[in-house]
């Protein structure tokens, strides 16, 4: 696209803002304000002010703005006509945002709650002042300035319990570093109102079922001319009516009945044990709001419940509550179609999948499930060889534990712990005009995590693959496969047929935030110190065999670590960054294909497609053989995203991308694409973009326009190393649809 037509463009897309930007107004009525900016700002000395934190109190916030900049929402509403029977005036309304009012009465109303909160947070003697100012004759902005004042500090903390037993309790589990208020901190309301939960919670995980933070009370005591407080902490007795304060209650659990919640059938289709490993209430403990959260945790987390209510009932005369668990199943065995659109071999396509799962297998919520999936891909521009499209069958079949079926695992762990173990097996067969592959799997894993918790463990036992080719096209063979020469050792090993044997071990930490992943795997070294300990002999490759098949050696390391930041509830920063390394070793000379790294696509650099970005500074010149060219033995993706909210369920994204993938050893058939220091971030690919999401709550749509903006691969004839600097649709824009976030 040429300078002077994108010129043309943004002229003519900022005259269209701004003649909206000048009817914003239109429906703001004679005498009424829009509002315009709202500004919390601070007047003095206040750095441990959390300023996010108090902007949460202004009750009247103005007109959404796109990328913070641009109120198109209100620009939307305010180009709709006044006469709502037409549709187009009502569509325009229905995208668009209202236009905010100034309001006095929420004004006021933000200045009383921002004056408490800073009086909650220790200062005193704070005020709050609203500066309102006219803009123009139609529109106002408001600033809240906060003037904090000195604030106050605990100098004294005393607690007095009343109820005897509940003191001997706090002093037996009494713990410095748990107490939320110490002497010397800053008054905080919002800490003393945490410390009576903490103490609440303490009791209720040691029978005092029906004791609530109401009962703790604080008294407050400050001198004149000083700003330090005394606090005392009061536990009061139990208070009931008429009659005297008594000793609080402490429970104890009596017998547990568990019953069906289903009308139809009255009967708990779960074996005994696995009632009793779910429920963490045990007969003759003390009550624990804890142990009756981790039980609906266990039991909600199994796939055959469906619905659990726990209920406690008295005993007369005692102190002994029953607990009544009522489950409700689900039914045991579904049958669900899924079909999706491909893209795998680079050709569009479609799949479907045909999945039957039993969720409740041997009467202990074991999941089976067993997936028929095919794939089909139309395979243009492939001469010398037969007009044959891609086809791909699969079945799959995996049993889920929910449980550890581990020997030697302690009862403490299974109790606190929500593990899987599962076993599954694969086969897939792929039909191309170049080879027909098969590949067969089998393995064994466990994952595991533990509730209230982010973190997420997977250990990978045994994974075991085997790849095999039963068929090769002549015209590949002759023209990739037979040369004897080094350029074509990448093609010829992963044409042959393989045993991969894979242990590994997976981390991941999630939170809102921040998401952090991961992993390291190996294979083939159980194999290869058998073959020396029997003195296994090597084959004319140099390779030892397993069943006369060769096995892959190898380790392999991931990393991805993605951290966002809240801008406002619209607008939100992204980023991201992923390293991958792999390293091939003893019986192997390179990786299996299954195991490179690629780049491009809609994870990873945007303004290239799929499998055709490096490795390095490499440029494929024969297409028809690019997906194994086009790999390597390590990755690096820098991503980073704005993200905002337009309407309805539509967000926006602009971004950019920088990454590629390399080779670790010097390949003559991929000459530039090996790793080194002093050039790699010369060899880095940069691409910018913008994207559309759809955001459905259950999935995501996403569709991105990716465009090249630095080519490590470039050459005179095919375009320049900076494409940003000379931009052409037809060469470097890439299109991309996928379902979820990209990162």
């Amino acid at each position: 696209m040429r300078s002077d037509g994108v010129l043309r463009i943004i002229v003519l897309l900022g005259a269209a803002l701004l003649a909206g930007a000048c009817s914003t107004t239109r429906y703001v009525p004679d005498g009424e304000y829009l509002l315009g900016q709202v500004k919390v700002k601070t007047v003095g000395h206040a750095d441990d002010i959390n300023m996010v934190t108090m902007r949460d109190y202004v009750r009247q916030k103005p007109n959404s703005r796109w990328f913070s900049l641009v109120k198109l929402p209100l620009i939307t509403y305010s180009l709709s006509g006044r006469d709502t029977t037409r549709w187009l005036n009502r569509t325009l309304r229905s995208m668009g945002e209202q236009p905010v009012l100034y309001s006095s009465l929420l004004t006021l109303q933000t200045c009383d709650d921002l004056r408490q909160e800073l009086q909650n947070q220790g200062y005193m003697h704070a005020d709050v002042e609203a500066v309102v100012k006219p803009k123009g004759d139609k529109k106002i902005n408001v600033d809240y300035l906060l003037k904090p004042g000195d604030p106050y500090f605990l100098r004294n903390i005393r607690y007095e319990v009343h109820d005897s037993v509940i003191a001997r309790l706090l002093d037996e589990t009494a713990d410095s570093t748990q107490r939320l208020i110490r002497e010397g901190q800053q008054f905080n309301a919002s800490r003393l109102d945490a410390e009576r939960k903490r103490i609440t919670q303490v009791l209720a995980n040691h029978g005092y079922s029906r004791f609530h933070k109401e009962f703790i009370t604080y008294d407050a005591d400050t001198m004149a001319g000083s700003r330090m407080i005394d606090i005392v902490l009061r536990l009061g007795l139990f208070r009931r009516d008429e009659l005297p304060d008594t000793l609080h209650t402490r429970y104890r659990i009596g017998q547990i009945h568990y019953a069906s919640g289903d009308m139809e059938d009255s009967t708990i289709h779960l074996r005994s044990h696995v009632l009793e490993e779910c429920t963490h209430i045990k007969p003759g403990q003390l009550f624990s709001a804890s142990d009756l959260q981790d039980t609906y945790n266990h039991f909600g987390r199994i796939q055959a419940v469906k619905y659990t209510s726990i209920s406690f009932s008295q005993r007369p005369d005692t102190m002994l509550l029953d607990c009544n668990i009522l489950l409700q199943t689900n039914k045991p065995s579904t049958i669900s179609f899924q079909p999706e659109g491909t893209n795998t071999a680079g050709d569009l396509g479609a799949a479907a999948s045909l999945t039957y799962q039993n969720c409740n297998l041997f009467r202990g919520s074991e999941l089976l499930s067993v997936e028929l999936r095919g794939a089909y891909e139309a395979i243009r521009g492939l001469e010398g060889y037969q007009n044959q499209d891609f086809l791909e069958y699969s079945l799959e079949t995996r049993l889920a534990f929910p449980r550890f079926i581990l020997p030697y695992v302690s009862n403490n762990m299974r109790r606190t712990t929500n593990a899987t173990s599962e076993v599954s097996l694969l086969y897939d067969l792929q039909n191309r005009p170049e080879f027909h592959r098969r590949v067969l799997s089998a393995a064994w894993r466990y994952k595991w995590s533990r509730p209230n918790r982010h973190d997420r463990y997977q250990v990978d036992v045994l994974d075991l693959n085997y790849v095999f080719m039963p068929w090769l096209s002549e015209t590949f063979h002759r023209e990739f496969l037979q040369s004897e020469s080094s350029a074509n050792s990448i093609l010829r090993y992963n044409y042959e047929d393989l045993f991969i044997t894979k242990t590994g071990f997976g981390y991941s930490y999630n939170r809102r935030d921040l998401a952090l992943k991961w992993g390291i795997e190996t294979s083939g070294n159980l194999l290869s110190l058998g073959a020396h300990l029997f003195n296994s002999q090597k084959d004319d490759q140099g390779q030892h065999r397993f069943f006369n098949i060769a096995f892959a050696q190898y380790v392999k390391a991931d990393i991805g670590l993605t951290r966002s930041y809240m801008i406002d509830q619209d607008n939100s920063l992204v980023f991201h960054f992923g390293l991958g390394i792999a390293y091939p070793y003893g019986n192997s000379r390179m990786l299996p294909f299954e195991k490179r790294y690629f780049s491009g696509g809609a994870n990873s650099v945007r303004g290239w497609s799929v499998r055709s970005l490096g490795p390095g500074r490499f440029k494929e010149h024969d297409g028809r053989i690019n997906f194994i060219n086009q790999t390597g033995d390590m990755k690096i993706d820098l991503n980073a995203e704005y993200r905002t909210h337009l309407f309805w369920k539509l967000d926006w994204a602009l971004f950019t991308d920088a990454g590629n993938i390399w080779t670790l050893r010097n390949y003559e058939i991929q000459p530039g694409g090996q790793f080194r220091f002093d050039t790699f971030v010369e060899d880095l690919a940069v691409s910018y973009g913008m994207g559309f999401r759809f955001n459905f709550d259950y999935f995501i749509l996403r569709f991105d326009f990716g465009m090249k903006a630095v080519n490590p691969a470039y050459e005179t004839d095919d375009g320049p190393h900076f494409p940003l600097l000379h931009p052409r649709l037809s060469r470097d824009l890439a299109f991309h649809f996928a379902v979820g976030m990209p990162f």
